[in-house]
């Protein structure tokens, strides 16, 4: 997972935006509405998403490019986004 390739990049990109949407703007989960929090979540998320794999498992070879296991990314990137969100409110109260 330390050397991916453009389109490994590209795929944790997209999956990493997805989520990040969903969660800020669909469920209105964050600490500060506007754009800089959503960028900052989309990078947290893909960081996630990133790790997701090796946290989670490798599941369904069928949704899989090489390393990356599209499942455990989508869980990888929500576990980041809500810890994030959650420590930032813990420490902000």
């Amino acid at each position: 997972m330390i050397g991916i390739d453009f389109v490994g990049f590209l795929i944790l990109l997209i999956i990493s935006v997805i989520v990040t949407a969903i969660i800020h703007f669909g469920l209105k989960y964050y600490i500060i509405p506007g754009w800089g929090s959503f960028l900052s979540k989309v990078i947290v998320s893909w960081i996630g998403a990133w790790l997701g794999s090796p946290v989670f498992g490798y599941w369904f070879e069928g949704l899989a490019y090489k390393q990356i296991y599209i499942i455990p990314a989508i869980l990888g990137a929500i576990a980041a986004n809500i810890l994030v969100v959650d420590i930032c409110k813990t420490l902000k109260s």
